[in-house]
């Protein structure tokens, strides 16, 4: 295999907790009606892999039409937290994922670039006893394209030597603009990822898509 190192996000690619994040979100907004709820998670779900705090400025900002401060911005990220990490440390692996990541570990370079506070992540990581698994554990307020750039330069890798694994388009993007080699998983019946791109559906035939990876 010609890759040295594999960057996962975290959510919706090793661990199925999207959906936990998802209700979190609406459950925060409910009070304000179906129509606020409903834009809410779609502004979510199209904008995985950002950080919570980029969509609470949305939220308060764009759809209720109000200040964003740092009080709020604090508040509202301990509202979130309180709701989703004991459930996220609970959630089931992707299927293949633990199997992967425990197999190939010693052979490939390993990492977590997701869009959760980093402290956070961490902390779930070391909760799911996951952390052997990984060189590091990268989250917010890095970007996807600052945390990715920060791996290849602080491991000595080309662009070429390494794998982003994500599930949104944000993710896509992000391995655009760095250069490095991307696989999307897509859940669902339909792609979220431009044609052409190389998906899985889940991770049990990863290292088989990995080996098949044009270079």
């Amino acid at each position: 295999m010609s890759i040295k190192a594999i960057i996962f996000d975290f959510d919706g690619v090793l661990v199925e907790s999207v959906d936990v994040k998802t209700r979190a979100f609406a459950e925060m907004y409910q009070v304000y009606g179906i129509d606020v709820v409903n834009r809410v998670t779609a502004f979510h779900l199209r904008h995985g892999g950002v950080s919570r705090y980029e969509k609470f400025r949305y939220f308060e900002e764009k759809i209720l039409g109000r200040g964003f401060s740092p009080e709020k911005e604090k508040n509202l990220g301990e509202i979130f937290s309180k709701k989703v990490v004991d459930a996220v440390v609970e959630a089931p692996w992707v299927k293949g994922a633990y199997e992967f990541v425990s197999r190939h570990h010693r052979e490939l370079a390993m990492f977590v670039a997701s869009g959760t506070p980093e402290e956070e992540m961490k902390d779930i990581i070391e909760r799911r006893d996951m952390g052997q698994y990984f060189i590091a554990v990268y989250g917010s307020p890095p970007t996807k394209v600052e945390i990715i750039k920060r791996i290849c330069e602080t491991n000595g890798y080309e662009s070429e030597d390494v794998l982003f694994v994500g599930d949104s388009m944000t993710d896509y993007e992000a391995s655009k603009m760095t250069g490095v080699r991307f696989i999307g998983r897509a859940a669902g019946p339909v792609s979220p990822f431009p044609p052409g791109t190389t998906i899985v559906k889940d991770l049990t035939d990863l290292y088989e898509r990995c080996r098949g990876l044009k270079f």
